[in-house]
């Protein structure tokens, strides 16, 4: 079986197991750590384009899991975290991972929160090398080795 093809079954595993857990994961510090983790796919190479932030935004509003959240909600927080990345990568950067690490103390929410990260990086076909890293980066700030997730 092809890398692709692994990855997308995973992730059709991954957001079916997720969405089982959902009603547990309703709480502010989720839906921002969520936020933050797909805006640091987005940016996972550097910058955000805006066809790359709108089609992220799209994946977003069509995740099951996350659909638990008033969609104005998490425009909002994505759109937050996508500027303070586009303004300056680097604090941007640093500030989204320590959003994502306050879920630390939360093991389930901190494995969701890198599960959507797969999802979103994969849901073009392509997760890549960038995409790969930011989520190698999520797992170390929450405390998850990395390998759990074959990163």
């Amino acid at each position: 079986m092809s890398f692709w093809n692994s990855l997308k079954s995973r992730t059709q595993e991954m957001n079916s197991t997720l969405k089982t857990k959902a009603g547990q994961f309703k709480n502010k510090e989720f839906a921002a750590g969520s936020m933050a983790m797909c805006a640091l796919i987005a940016a996972a190479d550097g910058s955000i384009d805006p066809s790359e932030r709108q089609k992220t935004a799209a994946l977003i509003m069509s995740n099951d899991v996350l659909a638990i959240f008033p969609p104005n909600e998490l425009q909002e927080r994505f759109s937050f975290y996508c500027d303070k990345l586009t303004r300056d990568y680097d604090f941007g950067k640093v500030e989204a991972i320590a959003t994502i690490a306050r879920l630390k103390s939360k093991p389930d929410q901190a494995r969701a929160v890198i599960q959507i990260g797969i999802i979103i990086g994969g849901a073009d076909g392509n997760f890549d090398e960038h995409e790969r890293a930011a989520v190698r980066e999520a797992c170390f700030a929450v405390g998850i080795a990395p390998t759990e997730f074959d990163l």
